[in-house]
């Protein structure tokens, strides 16, 4: 089915140049088998709080009218300028959620999915290690050789279809490759490295030998990705999951467990460049630039936004600094580009921003007792999505996991499993 495809072959899309490309692609056929189960008199199950999330997508609609709207030190534009990206990404929400209706309805196995999620974990630990052992390698992809030059020579379009296996960036001094593969992106490696993980522990729980040595090995790739965020939010993970799991004495063990990985961490190599990257705290300052402007933003226009992202003229220091071919970090950020929050806040004003965070906490406190594995990973799951929302964008691929989660952790407490569940194939 279109579900198994999508998971099970992720790195085989990527490889080919689809990469994000292929979820609103396998969302046709998707809609497809929503659609026939409706034509059969068969009802479509809706996540609960579902009408939440679709208070967000009129959001995002309606934004699109304040296209044109030039908010205080940003860089002049108008509709069509602005057009292409709010087209993806309306393209991008609507494909999940219809993978989010799709998942909820198909008649694949809890067990199933929870194996493809892990599955998606392993994969994003061998790109990981790749990406820190070869990080300078790429390669044109044939989605890639197919389009005209004009088109995949712009940023954008490059960063869909041209596989790469990290991201080189001078953070500590040196430029060091950061593993991104299969990902496209260093922060949006950490960001799925957090959310998957939870769901590869879940699969192999029984399997302790495999699951150490598999954690251990991707001890690698985290810490030379030199992403505080992931480091953070592997951290909250950690707490989350021993309060959760209600007692005192696994409480003690996990922070004990923890502390010793650590310490062991900071006497290897390893621990040298955990240091590095937190003295050298580089993107701070531009981090704090694009939350104040974003917030400024949102104050100026506060009930929907202004439907997209904006570039701010100049960078932090003055707006006479701007992006070179000598210096392509030194302005002209992208506000809205520094974390899900400061971009819904920015793009979808208050209206935006309250629907889509309320969809997932109201799925948090509707399964709050949901103490079984799946429970308990998908619930951390969605937490740690929260805490990424502070620095990392969520679409394409980090949303779709938290969506599966939301999905895993609801079919789990289905009140009518008796509801015919989507049998058709892709």
């Amino acid at each position: 089915m279109s579900l198994v495809l999508l998971l099970a072959l992720y790195p085989l899309w990527w490889a080919l140049g689809l990469g994000v490309l292929i979820f609103p692609i396998l969302a046709v056929p998707m809609a497809v088998s929503l659609y026939r189960r409706h034509r059969r008199g068969t009802p479509v199950r809706l996540p609960p709080g579902f009408t939440l999330w679709l208070i967000f997508c009129v959001a995002i609609i309606a934004g699109i009218a304040a296209l044109d709207a030039e908010p205080v030190g940003a860089v002049a534009g108008g509709f069509s300028d602005r057009m292409t990206g709010v087209g993806y990404r309306v393209i991008q929400y609507g494909s999940l959620t219809i993978l989010l209706l799709y998942a909820g309805n198909a008649a694949l196995p809890q067990r199933t999915l929870v194996r493809l999620l892990a599955w998606l974990f392993v994969v994003t630990v061998v790109g990981g290690l790749l990406g820190t052992v070869v990080g300078h390698l790429e390669f044109t992809s044939p989605v890639e050789l197919l389009l005209p030059e004009g088109v995949r020579s712009r940023g954008f379009v490059r960063s869909l279809v041209h596989p790469q296996l990290a991201q080189i960036h001078d953070l500590v001094g040196d430029p060091l490759p950061r593993p991104a593969a299969p990902w496209g992106y260093t922060n949006t490696w950490g960001n799925n490295f957090c959310l998957l993980v939870v769901w590869f522990v879940v699969a192999f729980r029984k399997r302790l030998l495999f699951v150490v040595l598999t954690l251990g090995l991707a001890l690698i790739p985290v810490v030379h990705s030199l992403n505080r965020g992931l480091w953070i939010g592997l951290g909250v993970l950690i707490v989350y999951l021993a309060v959760r799991a209600g007692s005192t004495r696994v409480l003690v063990a996990t922070m004990v467990t923890a502390a010793a990985v650590g310490a062991g961490t900071l006497a290897t190599p390893l621990g040298d460049t955990i240091q590095r990257r937190l003295d050298n705290g580089k993107s701070n300052g531009v981090r704090m630039f694009l939350t104040e402007r974003a917030i400024q933003g949102m104050r100026e226009s506060p009930v929907l936004g202004f439907g997209s992202t904006r570039n701010t003229i100049g960078g932090r220091q003055s707006i006479a600094v701007g992006e070179s071919e000598d210096c392509e970090r030194c302005g002209n950020f992208t506000i809205g580009g520094n974390g899900q929050l400061w971009q819904l806040l920015f793009a979808h004003g208050i209206v935006g921003s309250l629907a889509y965070f309320a969809f997932f906490g109201y799925g948090l406190w509707r399964f709050r007792r949901d103490r079984s594995p799946i429970g308990l990973a998908a619930s951390a799951a969605i937490v740690g999505s929260f805490v990424a929302a502070l620095w990392y964008n969520a679409l394409v691929t980090p949303l779709a996991w938290a969506f599966l989660g939301y999905v895993l952790i609801w079919r789990n407490n289905m009140a009518s499993p008796a509801v015919e569940p989507i049998r058709e194939s892709c």
